[in-house]
C-alpha cells in the first residue's frame, strides 16, 4: 500500500492560512502563560519527596484524593517497582503554611497515607527535601538546554547544508517551542522534568522531519536546474509527504496509549508529545519550508541561484482585429 504516491498539492499557495491557524492558537496560550504562569511541579517549585512501602496493593487514586484533603494539591504518585512501593512529590498548599517546609508536608503525608493505608502497614523507605533553590537552578539549567539545542542545530544545518537552511530550521523549531508552551498554559499542564524532557523530545522530532525535508530540497535544487525555486519546495513537500504521514501516524498511536494507559506521571508527557508531533509536521511544512522560501529570496544561495527568478506569468490572449475596410487580402503584410 502506497498512499500520496502522486501527491501534488501546492502548500506554499496556503502559508498565510497557516500562518492565521498558528496565530490563533498559540497567542491564547501565551497570554496565559504571560498573565497566570506557568504551574511548576515539586522539582522546580521545591518539596518533599518520600517513598514508601505498604504491605499490600495501593490505590493511588485513593492516596492523592487523602491528600487533597490534607491541603497537599498536585502531588506526583507513582508506583514504583511494583504496586506496594510508592514515590510521592508533594509540598503543601495551606494557607499560613510554609509550602517549603519539609517536616509539614512530611507530617501530611503520614496522615494521609495512615487514612488510607492504616497506620503501622507501610514503611517510609526514604525522605528527601528539594529546596526552591534548586528548583530555580534547574528551570535555568532547562532553558540553557533548550538554547544550546538551538545553536547546536544551527552549527550542523550549516555545516551540512547551508545557514540559510539552518535559521530556517531554527525559526520553525522555536515555532515549536512557542506553541508547546502555549499548549501547556492552556490546558495547565503541570511542568516536571518529564514536560521539560518532552519539550526535547519534540526539538528533536521536529528537526528530524524537517531535516528529511531539507535534504530532498537539496537534491532536487541539483536535478532539476531550470525548476523554479518554489515549485522545487512544493516538488520535495510532496514526495516526502508519505514518510512524514506514516511517521506521524506511528508516533501518535504510541503516544495516544501512553496518554490512556500511562498513568497519572507520565500522562502529561504523553499529552505534551501528542501536541508536539502535531505541531512538528505541521511546522515542517507550513513553518520551515516558507521561512526558507522567505531567506533565499533575500538572500539566495549558490544553490538556490538560478531558480529564483520570476515566474514567467501566461502568455495573454490576443482579439482578433477586425479587417480593415477596403482591404484586400486577410494575410499579413508582404503576402
Amino acid at each position: 500500500m502506497r498512499l500520496f504516491a502522486n501527491a501534488n498539492y501546492d502548500f506554499l499557495r496556503r502559508r498565510r492560512i497557516a500562518y492565521l491557524i498558528t496565530l490563533m492558537l498559540t497567542v491564547p496560550g501565551l497570554l496565559v502563560v504571560m498573565f497566570r504562569g506557568l504551574n511548576y511541579s515539586v522539582e522546580f517549585t521545591g518539596g518533599t519527596l518520600m517513598q514508601v512501602e505498604s504491605q499490600r496493593p495501593v490505590d493511588v487514586g485513593a492516596v492523592r484524593n487523602a491528600l487533597v484533603g490534607r491541603g497537599i494539591e498536585g502531588a506526583e504518585i507513582q508506583t514504583f517497582g511494583s504496586d506496594r512501593e510508592l514515590v510521592i512529590r508533594a509540598r503543601v498548599a495551606k494557607e499560613g503554611t510554609d509550602a517549603d517546609d519539609t517536616q509539614a508536608t512530611g507530617a501530611a503525608l503520614r496522615q494521609a497515607l495512615d487514612a488510607v493505608l492504616g497506620s503501622g502497614s507501610y514503611t517510609v523507605l526514604r525522605t528527601e527535601a528539594v529546596g526552591p533553590k534548586v528548583g530555580g537552578e534547574l528551570r535555568q539549567k532547562a532553558l540553557l538546554a533548550i538554547l544550546l539545542s538551538f545553536v547546536a542545530v544551527l552549527i550542523y544545518l550549516a555545516y551540512r547544508f547551508e545557514w540559510r537552511f539552518g535559521v530556517a530550521a531554527v525559526i520553525a523549531t522555536g515555532h515549536d517551542i512557542l506553541a508547546s508552551i502555549a499548549f501547556i498554559g492552556l490546558v495547565r499542564l503541570e511542568v516536571s522534568l518529564f514536560v521539560v524532557a518532552g519539550l526535547m523530545t519534540i526539538i528533536g522530532y521536529s528537526l528530524n522531519d524537517t531535516i528529511v525535508i531539507f535534504d530532498r530540497i537539496r537534491e532536487n535544487l541539483h536535478l532539476r536546474k531550470r525548476e523554479h525555486f518554489e515549485d522545487i519546495l512544493n516538488r520535495s513537500l510532496n514526495e516526502t509527504l508519505p514518510r512524514t504521514v506514516f511517521t506521524g501516524s506511528t508516533a501518535l498511536g504510541s503516544l495516544l496509549a501512553l496518554a490512556v494507559l500511562g498513568g497519572d506521571v507520565v500522562r502529561p508527557f504523553a499529552l505534551l508529545m501528542l501536541f508536539g508531533v502535531i505541531v512538528g509536521t505541521f511546522s515542517s511544512i507550513f513553518i520551515a519550508a516558507p521561512a526558507l522560501l522567505e531567506i533565499e529570496k533575500r538572500w539566495p544561495g549558490p544553490a538556490a541561484r538560478g531558480h529564483m527568478t520570476p515566474k514567467a506569468p501566461a502568455s495573454p490572449v490576443r482579439k482578433a482585429q477586425p479587417l480593415a475596410s477596403g482591404s484586400g487580402a486577410a494575410g499579413p503584410r508582404g503576402r
